[in-house]
């Protein structure tokens, strides 16, 4: 079964995975990653789904969308600095961006965050 922990073999996807969880907010893309690590931008996404189970773009979602879960559970930021702070241009961005990766809104991920929790 492909993970992270198999991409950490690999010193390209290695430093690739350090820069997607370092600076989850930046700008990045297939082609960005790919010549920062000096590998061509194919052979890096076939070698990094390979290894890890899932493509570049989607993992740096995956992991956007476990930083932003965790503010919402916080409490104290707006959606609008959440979607900031993860690199996305607009709430809207991030709310679409959330609601296909967690299945719900953050609205009413964070409504039912502030059920689940005894005050």
């Amino acid at each position: 079964m492909s993970s992270w922990i198999a991409g950490m073999n690999d010193p390209s996807i290695t430093t690739a995975l350090s820069l997607l969880h370092s600076h989850p907010a930046q700008d990045w893309n297939v082609g960005s990653l790919a010549q920062r690590l000096g590998v061509s931008r194919s052979a890096f996404a076939q070698r990094f789904k390979e290894l890890v189970g899932e493509g570049p773009m989607h993992y740096l979602a995956r992991i956007r969308m476990q930083h932003a879960a965790r503010e919402i559970q916080g409490g104290c930021a707006s959606l609008t600095e959440i979607a900031t702070a993860l690199g996305y241009q607009s709430e809207a961005a991030f709310s679409r961006a959330f609601s296909q990766h967690m299945g719900m809104s953050p609205g009413r991920f964070r409504h039912r965050q502030a059920i689940a929790t005894p005050h």
